[in-house]
């Protein structure tokens, strides 16, 4: 029998050092085992042998040693004795993983599943209370009791999470500390080592309980994901009990004080009365008579309230182009910099946009430049100014103005960049996927639609080879614009 010491229940390095130099001297399963510490090993066992000269290397599965790193954080004793049996036959049975049924695997991905679960109830249920050091510092220390050997496996969560603070996990198996600079694991805690409640444990019971809503309230479904085990070392467990066996009153008192609120077919056709009203007005703000020109019209735009966007915006950004222009692109709505401008598509999008004009020999000169909505909307975030996407009521509002736009210029095509843009023109809801890159013909006249996705759309793909793939689509959009109103060729 050949022995394998390692340093702690945890050590997935140390098993797979030992678990190598295994295979490679051809040690059974049957003859290896693996012990911690100090830990007694088997009656006349040996210690395992160097690695011999020109072993080569081992080959396995990718999932493997993913697999390999949980199933040696279980806590059953013979999870290191399993780890080394599954490595053994993968040597020699290349789809040995992929056989749910054999038992070695699936008494694996019983113990992954309990160690991924055990690691994520640490994740949830870790609590810091805030300790003054002797020198000042604020320390924060958490006491949890897992079930498995997760706390290597779980510390780079708190890591990524608190980097800025002080903080120790103490646990009965393993401690973690991270001081600011290094992440230093010790062995097991005490009970008594547990930090005391600070002040902000108050606070927390008071949220806690103002946010508990009766109504929801399934405890079974709640005891599964938060096992009575952890409750203890909860400061708001204190509080579950009595919040469970009042919310049947406090179900009852929710619906004798709700408020009266008017039913959706009210609201609905009291947006619809505000439409009708909004249409029947021959231009916005007083003027008594729809605008003979462009200008008019933007002169107009710049005193516009029908709708609530004019407030908080800086201005009204009205479109831009010849007043003869064969094309007209239609965006969604003004930017934070168009907005600041006064000009359609500055931005970053704007950027996007001409890029694709220029790669398919389009001039932007001879072309009208607009949007569906003249307004910019936007949440404020800190000092930023986010997008945020108009209301459908909104959108309805100022297609007055976009129709004005289209009879003035009369184009030969319309380009809608987005389906906000798309459904300004059409009147109804449609989607990029159905429509994008095909000639549509609109009522009441020769023009025609063309409808693509909106420049910001690209911007906001998550990698340069997504980005790059769209902005070829986009260009070649761009290109059917040239083909097709060769006027504004270059």
């Amino acid at each position: 029998m050949k022995l394998a010491r390692l340093d702690h229940p945890a050590d997935f390095e140390g098993w797979r050092e030992a678990a190598r130099r295994a295979v490679a001297l051809g040690v059974s399963p049957d003859e290896m085992d693996f012990c911690v510490g100090d830990e007694a090993g088997p009656l006349f066992a040996e210690p395992l042998g160097a690695m011999p000269d020109g072993a080569p290397g081992l080959s396995v599965p990718r999932a493997f040693p993913d697999l390999a790193r949980k199933v040696v954080c279980h806590a059953d004793p013979e999870r290191f004795r399993l780890a080394y049996r599954l490595l053994w036959r993968l040597q020699r049975e290349k789809g040995l993983l992929e056989v749910a049924s054999d038992a070695d695997v699936a008494r694996a991905a019983e113990f992954e599943k309990a160690v991924r679960r055990d690691s994520h109830k640490m994740k949830a249920f870790v609590r810091f209370r805030e300790v003054e050091t002797t020198d000042g510092q604020r320390h924060y220390i958490a006491w949890f009791e897992p079930f498995h050997h997760v706390v290597e496996l779980t510390a780079p969560f708190f890591l990524r999470r608190f980097p800025g603070m002080i903080w120790s996990i103490l646990t009965p198996k393993r401690s973690v500390h991270w001081d600011g600079a290094e992440m230093v694991f010790a062995p097991g805690a005490d009970a008594s080592q547990k930090p005391a409640d600070d002040d902000t444990e108050a606070l927390w019971l008071t949220y806690y309980s103002s946010i508990f809503n009766p109504a929801r309230l399934k405890v079974k479904a709640m005891q599964a994901e938060m096992p009575k085990k952890y409750w203890h070392n909860l400061p708001e467990a204190a509080l579950i009990e009595p919040l469970i066996r009042g919310a049947e009153a406090a179900s009852r008192r929710m619906i004798e004080t709700a408020p009266t609120l008017p039913s959706l077919r009210a609201e609905k056709q009291s947006e619809r009365n505000t439409m009708a009203r909004a249409a029947a007005v021959p231009a916005f703000n007083g003027f008594n008579k729809a605008p003979d020109t462009i200008e008019e019209a933007r002169e107009q735009a710049r005193h516009c309230k029908a709708c609530p966007l004019w407030e908080p915006a800086t201005q009204t950004v009205f479109g831009e182009g010849p007043p003869d222009a064969p094309v007209i692109f239609v965006g969604e709505q003004p930017g934070d910099q168009e907005d600041l401008a006064g000009h359609p598509f500055v931005g970053p999008a704007g950027k996007v946009f001409n890029a694709a004009l220029e790669a398919a020999g389009v001039d932007r000169a001879q072309a009208y430049v607009t949007n569906a909505v003249k307004h910019f909307k936007f949440e404020p975030r800190g000092k930023r100014r986010i997008h945020k996407t108009p209301a459908v009521s909104e959108v309805k509002v100022c297609r007055w103005w976009l129709e004005q736009e289209r009879e003035l210029i009369r184009p030969k095509l319309i380009v809608a960049l987005g389906a906000t843009a798309a459904a300004a023109v059409i009147g109804k809801t449609v989607t990029i996927r159905d429509t994008r890159s095909r000639l549509i013909d609109l009522p009441g006249g020769d023009t025609k639609l063309l409808v693509t996705v909106h420049p910001a759309y690209i911007l906001r793909l998550p990698d340069a080879e997504a980005q790059a793939r769209e902005q070829t689509l986009f260009e070649e959009d761009m290109g059917r614009v040239k083909a097709f109103v060769p006027e504004i060729a270059l």
